[in-house]
């Protein structure tokens, strides 16, 4: 999804869409502001803690164990280094196909280097923000967030 305001432009995305939020935030300074919600960070630790491999296996034609290189490659962590993009980034405790774990290292990658970053985390939620009164919180604050850069 993008939102835009005049000469100003920015980009959300979640689950496939997170994970290339968190590309293109390592390979393109386009945009005002990003947001990734449930997005993959390092396909390498996202390999070991999801319970759904068969994607991984198939896109990067085996494991990480054997074909580091392809998870190396394609693994945003791999550029956070480029990072310069204000992020923000949502995630939910109970997200078992993309694992919390991954939101938490991208904002950690984003605030190491002084990226202007927020994260909102979901305690009680998992893939998908369910729950009304965190579907309020988060298109709250994702809009807030576009507001403020894009304004």
């Amino acid at each position: 999804m993008l939102f835009r305001s005049k000469d100003r432009i920015g980009a959300t995305g979640a689950s496939y869409g997170g994970f290339m939020i968190n590309w293109i935030a390592g390979h393109s300074d386009r945009f005002k502001c990003l947001h990734s919600h449930a997005g993959v960070f390092d396909l390498r630790s996202k390999y070991g803690s999801t319970e759904e491999l068969w994607f991984p296996e198939w896109e990067f034609k085996g494991n990480p164990y054997h074909n580091p290189e392809q998870y190396e490659k394609f693994s945003p962590s791999m550029y956070a280094k480029n990072f310069k993009t204000p992020t923000m980034v949502t995630h939910g405790q109970f997200d078992f196909r993309v694992p919390v774990t991954q939101g938490f290292q991208m904002f950690t990658a984003l605030q190491r280097q002084g990226v202007p970053s927020k994260m909102i985390y979901f305690p009680d939620e998992d893939h998908f923000i369910r729950k009304p009164q965190n579907a309020k919180l988060w298109w709250t604050n994702v809009h807030g967030w576009f507001d403020k850069w894009l304004k």
